[in-house]
């Protein structure tokens, strides 16, 4: 009998569906579609980009935030009128899950990012290099 290793003997948890989860059922068929833990939220990511994120951590961190560039705001903001610059992180506009259009207008975002609307969508920072362990009879 082959030896097991110890992840392999850890029962797996399921993570919960998040409560915005709902909001990607549109983009599930896509063959790039990844929906990505990333900072306590889910990204939904097309084609290897950050898309939109969905969170519920509270004011100013409870709905939708479009992944885009501040070239793109304007036109994002006349068509998307309950979007708005995100507080905080301002490069990227917001969908607050109390706005009284967020469902219909949530759904709308994600029918543009399926279609690959190209003012949605930033690609993901490139992964930083781990440094090499210093070992016992290493040269410095």
């Amino acid at each position: 009998m082959k030896p097991r290793r110890a992840s392999e003997l850890r029962p797996r948890t399921v993570k919960p569906p998040h409560p915005l989860e709902w909001l990607a059922d549109p983009v599930r068929g896509d063959p790039t579609f990844e929906l990505k833990s990333w900072f306590g939220g889910r990204s939904i990511m097309l084609d290897g980009m950050h898309r939109l994120f969905l969170t519920t951590q509270g004011e100013p961190w409870q709905g939708v935030l479009v992944c885009t560039f501040h070239e793109h705001q304007e036109s994002l903001l006349a068509e998307f009128p309950a979007l708005r610059q995100h507080p905080v992180l301002k490069k990227w506009l917001y969908l607050p899950e109390d706005h009284e259009d967020f469902e219909s207008t949530a759904r709308r975002l994600v029918e543009r990012a399926r279609a690959r609307d190209p003012r949605i969508g930033i690609p993901p920072s490139p992964r930083k290099k781990r440094a090499k362990p210093i070992r016992f009879g290493d040269k410095l």
